[in-house]
């Protein structure tokens, strides 16, 4: 294998979740909290839109920066959502926001060049640098931070070979939401440390505490990444979108047609659906849901022993200290799982700082779910003291 291979770690929560569907097999009932995604099919409206597509015979290939209607439908959001104007022309459709972030690592980072991340964060990040031969500079950022990145931190580690840095509003795995300020003032820091910065905006929409916001309000030249996943619950379709400088998306346009193509075509066909009044209405109910399971974890896990740190603002995870119980984060969640059948998914997951004492709990299961999950944990625990 490539040597680049090496430097790319394996997603743990996928072996666990791989384990879990295993002891599934076997006759286990496993309570599912591990993988970043809620038990909710893909809304209706957008689902017949893509059956629609599909029926009509719009199966071939697109432009490989999408279809012109959506991309328009998508400034159209930023408009209505936001009262931000982008220009339809900055906006690349891709396969999920992966298929956003590859293209960027692509297109912005030269061999040996750093792309700055909070530690703890979404470890696939980091390793679409390495991908390219740059590499992921991780940033210890701790409760004291609401685990992101700082003004003050770009300053403290800002290398020669730092390219850009990307944060998440929301983030993975803590939950925790930048206010339009801090975005401002990173976006701002970045610049005159000669770099960019790039905001994942992949959970816009699952707000809990605040309203969802774009840094496209404050920074017009910070990249956004995005997709239909996680608000719009299309997660098996793999759509996702970037907003980048619009002299950039020459070379993106010329990645994607080389790299994969186009992105796929009923799922583009069936997002134009996603912004139906009658789609948000489901997916705002939907939010509302996941509001009630964020609020009952909150009470239940500090009385089983776990320490909330920092209360999550949106997503749909809630990332927890678990020093009270382990030093090997991985390990517990196995021993958890298999003794237990609750899956949940260690910090090793998302970086380094206190990794080995903090896991994820990702609310994806119904609250019924939730409290057979506590209760379990709660008898587990006891007979582990």
């Amino acid at each position: 294998m490539a040597e680049r291979n090496q430097r790319i770690a394996p997603f743990q929560v996928m072996a666990l979740l791989a384990e879990a569907q295993q002891l599934q097999a076997g006759g286990m009932d496993v309570i599912h909290l591990e993988v970043g995604e809620p038990d909710f099919t893909t809304p209706e409206p957008i689902a017949r839109a893509g059956m629609a597509a599909i029926a009509a015979g719009k199966t071939g290939y697109t432009p490989a920066l999408g279809i012109p209607e959506l991309r328009q439908k998508i400034a159209g959001w930023y408009q209505q959502r936001f009262g931000v104007t982008v220009n339809p022309a900055r906006i690349v459709l891709t396969p999920g926001a992966s298929g956003a972030l590859l293209l960027l690592a692509a297109a912005r980072l030269n061999p040996g060049e750093q792309l700055m991340l909070a530690d703890p964060g979404y470890p696939c990040n980091r390793h679409f640098a390495a991908l390219f031969e740059a590499h992921g500079q991780l940033v210890p950022a701790g409760p004291a931070e609401r685990y992101q990145l700082t003004p003050d931190m770009l300053r403290q580690h800002w290398q020669p070979s730092t390219k850009a840095a990307l944060v998440a509003s929301p983030a993975n795995p803590t939950g925790t939401v930048l206010s339009l300020d801090e975005l401002a003032a990173l976006n701002s820091q970045a610049k005159q440390l000669g770099g960019e910065l790039w905001v994942d905006e992949i959970y816009q929409g699952l707000n809990f505490t605040c309203e969802p916001e774009t840094v496209l309000s404050v920074a017009d030249d910070a990249v956004v990444l995005n997709s239909f996943s996680k608000y719009f619950g299309m997660t098996g379709w793999r759509l996702g979108w970037t907003v980048v400088p619009e002299s950039w998306v020459p070379t993106l346009e010329t990645l994607a047609q080389n790299v994969f193509l186009a992105p796929s075509t009923p799922a583009q066909y069936a997002a134009l659906a996603a912004f139906d009044d009658e789609t948000v209405a489901i997916m705002e109910q939907r939010r509302a849901i996941l509001a009630e399971r964020r609020d009952y974890l909150l009470q239940a896990l500090p009385e089983l022993g776990f320490n909330i740190p920092v209360t999550p603002d949106g997503a749909f995870y809630v990332y927890a200290d678990a020093s009270r119980f382990t030093n090997n984060s991985l390990d517990f969640c196995l021993r958890a799982l298999r003794e237990t059948g609750v899956a949940f998914t260690p910090g090793v997951d998302f970086g380094d700082y206190q990794a080995l004492t903090h896991v994820r709990f990702a609310f994806t299961a119904d609250i019924e779910r939730l409290k057979l999950a506590v209760e379990r944990l709660a008898n587990w625990l006891k007979q582990a003291a």
